[in-house]
């Protein structure tokens, strides 16, 4: 590394929003108190936000409609047209069921927060910087009550149906509900299934590990202070699993798992898991349980998606290894492959990796994207539910896109290094933020406290990057270009 002033790179950087900072893993601690700030009432997180970092313009500008990802007038007919058939299907409903007082139909408003988040995603991300329309939809998820609750589509797909041969059972096992709100918005429910102070045992497999609603809402609050916005937004809240759940759903099947324990609480199950006797019931206590509430995207007869495998995808197997497990030059056959090679794509899965190291989540083994956006479009960091299981241990395999390829953003590595001073260190920010969530205390400090050791690793990965291929070859302003097979390190546009 390049021998430099801590105090006067990180001046620079807080001046410069284009300055790197050569020896940014070795930021100096100041003594301050758990979630203190500067000045000591001021918060990090505004100021963080507020850093010019934050404020750059992004590039490429957004000059049309083709920047969208929806027409807003087909979108709205789409809106339209569902809500009218809901209606119908639900008044169909009361009345095979003799249920005589009316329901007032549904009507779309155009100002409903879903609805703007909806037509508010772009090819930057989900949501935009400044958007008040987050911080609405987060609070209607809390708060609205619900409509109507279903299993998820590929929990459908099962039909209840188990093969408990499968070493890796299907995604639908995984108990998770769709519930729908009285403005139409929608969000995937994960109830709560291991405590804070838990950790994922030793002995588990990352496919077999739990699904952790508060690892959910946590991936959220941590992709929008990275700055990446590619977590759809996630609220935790406290279920009445009686009449949010029970009560509103017409699917008999979720009506049959419910039970009353001898504990007097009300519980349910999935079908399929309890079959196999691989994962068990949730209970309220009687009635009122924690879960996550993630925000749907558009639909995809509206907004088609691409569903890629992760080159750095595991083996899902007891005892396999994939290729990248044990060739160190894996990165450049990687590079040689459409659209690896000429894009965006290899640097977004790189942030991608960057982010599941830092939550600990080992099961990315596809990614999503807008068909719209094409090979440069962002990739969306769904399904996070398996981060946040062990404070203990990182698990520095999965940082081998980057340690592979050594290549990152310039602008990421910017958003790392400046979370690593002091005055926005990631722990700090991370704590203040998720003191909005109705669930709070998300996480134990425990786990805010290994953000910060995980980030001085990558930025430690990075350092030694540099040292061994350059500045040039390792931070990358533009997209990947192709390079000779033998080539060992990135060729980069300026």
């Amino acid at each position: 590394g390049r021998a430099s002033s801590p105090a006067r790179d990180s001046a620079a950087a807080a001046s410069d929003p284009g300055t790197i900072v050569h020896n940014f893993s070795r930021a100096e601690p100041r003594a301050e108190p758990a979630g203190g700030s500067r000045g000591g009432s001021s918060s990090k997180l505004q100021a963080l936000f507020a850093h010019p970092l934050y404020n750059v313009p992004e590039e490429p500008p957004l000059v049309g409609a083709e920047d969208s990802l929806l027409a807003s007038q087909e979108a709205l007919r789409y809106y339209r047209r569902k809500v009218a058939r809901w209606n119908r299907r639900h008044k169909m409903y009361r009345e095979q069921m003799n249920l005589t007082s009316p329901d007032p139909p549904l009507q779309l408003r155009l100002e409903a927060s879903w609805v703007q988040f909806h037509l508010g995603i772009n090819r930057h991300g989900l949501y935009s910087r400044s958007s008040p329309v987050v911080g609405k939809l987060l609070q209607d998820m809390r708060h609205f009550p619900t409509i109507s609750a279903d299993y998820s589509q590929d929990e459908k797909a099962l039909l209840g149906a188990c093969d408990c041969t499968q070493i890796v059972k299907p995604s639908g096992v995984h108990l998770k509900l769709v519930l729908r709100f009285s403005d139409f918005g929608k969000a995937m429910f994960k109830p709560m299934r291991q405590q804070r102070d838990e950790e994922t045992p030793v002995d588990f497999f990352y496919f077999i590990d739990f699904q952790r609603h508060n690892a959910e809402i946590a991936a959220f609050h941590l992709d929008r202070i990275l700055d990446f916005r590619r977590v759809p937004p996630t609220v935790g809240r406290l279920v009445n699993v009686t009449k949010e759940i029970l009560e509103v759903t017409k699917n008999e099947i979720l009506q049959s798992v419910f039970f009353v324990s001898p504990a007097s609480n009300v519980c349910f199950f999935a079908k399929c898991p309890y079959m196999c006797k691989t994962e068990y019931a949730v209970c309220g206590n009687p009635h009122l349980l924690e879960g996550s509430l993630s925000a749907f995207l558009p639909s995809l007869n509206l907004a088609p998606r691409l569903s890629v495998p992760n080159p750095w995808i595991r083996s899902y197997t007891l005892a396999g290894k994939e290729e990248w497990e044990v060739n160190a030059l894996y990165c450049d056959t990687v590079k040689q492959i459409y659209p690896y090679n000429s894009s965006q794509r290899l640097l977004n899965v790189i942030d991608m990796a960057i982010f599941d190291f830092l939550i600990g989540n080992m099961d990315r083994h596809h990614y999503e994207m807008f068909t719209k956006f094409g090979d440069d479009g962002f990739l969306i960091h769904l399904d996070n539910a398996r981060g946040f299981g062990r404070h203990s241990h990182d698990e520095i395999s999965i940082l081998s896109p980057l340690s592979q390829c050594c290549m990152i953003k310039k602008k990421t590595l910017l958003h790392l290094q400046l979370l690593a001073q002091a005055d926005y260190r990631l722990s700090d920010v991370m704590r203040e933020s998720l003191l909005e969530d109705q669930l709070s205390p998300v996480l134990t400090e425990p786990h805010l406290l290994a953000l910060d050791r995980r980030l001085q690793t990558i930025l430690r990965t990075v350092e030694g990057c540099i040292a061994a291929h350059g500045e040039q070859s390792v931070i990358a302003d533009g997209p990947v270009e192709q390079s000779a097979p033998d080539s060992g390190q990135a060729n980069l546009t300026s």
